[in-house]
């Protein structure tokens, strides 16, 4: 058999090995007595020591509650320490993990941090960050929450953390930073139309506007700045621009005036609405103005109203009928196709429930929003009516509104086939938010569009947006007879029940991928008010989004 040469085993030098584990001591009361490493955490350098031809397979399947609990604390661990490369090492994409890790080291100046998980629910994990944000010879504590998700490696299996910056911080976003150091902008108070101050304390949804002003007006409002954690917005913060936002004020700073449109009354209002329901925006605005009054958001951290980006479904039935009949081909008291199915692109559209109108008129469709009514008339529009009516009468789709804060106006890109059609009831490409959708109504009430705007132009000498031309009188008395007939009769009547005057409206429900029910639509008008809303994920919009502008435009007397 030939001698064999023992190579004598060298233990004294490695961690003690218990079940498959390397346990290491490390310091942090935060983090507890001891963290435990798997080979796929912060001890993946280690993976090459495996002996030579040893492949093992890989792991599948449901992540365990020691799988999660141990790459967690691997990476939490790491950064607490300080050890940027480690607690990457701990990720699924070290590359990226390491860069914002690095950022937040050197800008961010958290002394003594200390990281504490939660209980695990799943593969997620909740913990604590605290610290002291020291800057110069300012200095104050800092605590908030945060999370991570454990998942495994496709490589391997191995078990490591999902990397999105909001693991640092529930406000990061890709490109972002966490920067402590002088304010690069001055706070400002913001005041409504009447001088009253208002405040995140008083009005929960105004905290986009308020970050949004105080970009826009802080370095001309006459303020001083103060010292403050802040999360700096980069590039690719995603398609809506986001407004920097204060994590942590060091030393206050002087803060200037702002006066806005915005009525305490009518904001406190359209709070109390969207306060009771989950995901629901709305907008209220004056039409002889283009003044906002109000705007409210269920999520604050988002300003949905003013910056969303959804399919509004039905409503846009109110642009694509002053386009069809602008065209002459529908006029409220003639008959009208609206049958229970139209095809046309290759696509097959049909109705809710898949009712038709026999021998009905277009006045009945729109105000039963007839989907195959608007379809059928797809073959006799070039592609780009609907997005050339959007942008020359109601001043949308131009990317030109400059209402005082960061807004998304609307996209009605041009389409062909069955993506054109689908556009034509508010699907496809289309897409709005309740600051757009106010302001169909309000240039319906107004005959001209009126671009909306929250401070007023006087304050910095900025151009607001101009729509190219108007509707034919004829054309806009149609409209506004649809409106009103669909506030009275259609499907917006329950909503409207007792909202007097001189009133019009258009309800809107939009299919969502992955959404058991559609985002439900609603915009109207009153005398001198025009609001718009939407509740997503809830249903048809007479039902869901109505009553809540219903309530505004009441509460507007």
């Amino acid at each position: 058999m030939g001698k064999r040469r023992r190579v004598a085993e060298r233990r004294k030098t490695r961690p003690a090995v218990i079940g498959g584990v390397i346990a290491v001591v490390v310091g942090g009361a935060g983090i507890g007595a001891y963290a435990l490493f798997g080979t796929g955490a912060a001890a993946d350098n280690s993976a090459s020591t495996a002996a030579a031809g040893r492949e093992r397979p890989v792991r599948t399947g449901p992540l365990s509650a020691k799988e999660v609990g141990t790459a967690a604390q691997a990476f939490l661990t790491a950064w607490q320490r300080g050890e940027v490369t480690g607690a990457a090492a701990a990720t699924d994409d070290a590359a990226a993990a390491r860069a914002v890790l690095a950022a937040y080291a050197e800008d961010a100046h958290i002394k003594d941090l200390t990281l504490t998980p939660g209980a695990r629910t799943g593969d997620t994990v909740p913990f604590t960050v605290k610290g002291t944000v020291v800057y110069q010879d300012v200095s104050k504590p800092l605590t908030y929450r945060s999370s991570l998700k454990v998942v495994r490696r496709a490589a391997d299996g191995e078990p490591l953390v999902s990397w999105q910056p909001s693991v640092l911080h529930p406000e990061l976003r890709e490109g972002d930073r966490l920067v402590t150091g002088e304010a690069g902008t001055p706070p400002v108070t913001a005041l409504d139309r009447d001088g009253d101050e208002l405040t995140t304390e008083r009005y929960t949804s105004l905290g986009p506007v308020l970050d949004g002003l105080r970009e826009k007006y802080g370095k001309t409002a006459g303020g001083k700045a103060g010292v403050e954690l802040r999360v700096v917005r980069g590039k690719a913060s995603g398609k809506q621009k986001l407004s920097d936002k204060t994590v942590l004020e060091l030393s206050e700073g002087t803060p200037g005036e702002v006066r806005t449109t915005l009525s305490a009354t009518m904001q406190a209002a359209a709070e109390q609405q969207v306060g009771s329901r989950a995901r629901a925006s709305v907008v209220v605005l004056r039409p002889s103005t283009g003044e906002i009054l109000a705007v409210a958001n269920s999520n604050p951290n988002f300003n949905t109203a003013f910056q969303g980006s959804l399919a509004p479904g039905s409503t846009m039935k109110v642009v694509t009928s002053s386009l069809l009949i602008e065209k002459g081909l529908a006029s409220p008291d003639k008959a009208h196709p609206c049958p229970k199915y139209f095809t046309y692109g290759g696509w097959k559209f049909h109705n809710d429930d898949k009712f038709e109108i026999k021998g009905g008129t277009f006045k009945a469709s729109f105000a039963r929003s007839c989907n195959t009514a608007f379809i059928s008339q797809a073959p006799e529009l070039d592609d780009a009516d609907l997005t050339k009516q959007a942008q020359q009468v109601f001043g949308l789709s131009l990317n030109d509104w400059a209402i005082g804060v960061p807004t998304f106006d609307g996209a009605v890109p041009v389409q062909s086939a069955a993506p054109m059609a689908a556009s034509l009831i508010g699907q496809g490409g289309v897409r709005m938010n309740p600051l757009n959708m106010a302001s169909v109504s309000a240039t319906v009430k107004a005959g001209v569009f009126r671009q909306p705007y929250l401070v007023a132009p006087s304050v910095d000498d900025r151009t607001l947006a101009t729509a190219a031309r108007t509707m034919s009188a004829d054309t806009l008395a149609k409209l506004r007879g649809l409106m009103a007939y669909t506030a009275a009769y259609g499907t917006a009547a329950e909503a409207m029940a007792g909202v007097t005057g001189d009133v019009g409206a258009k309800t809107g429900s939009a299919e969502v991928d992955g959404q058991k029910k559609p985002n439900g639509w609603f915009t109207a008008y009153r005398g001198d008010l025009a609001a718009a809303g939407v509740v997503q994920a809830a249903g048809h919009g007479g039902e869901t989004a109505g009553p809540i502008v219903a309530a505004l435009l009441k509460q507007g007397g």
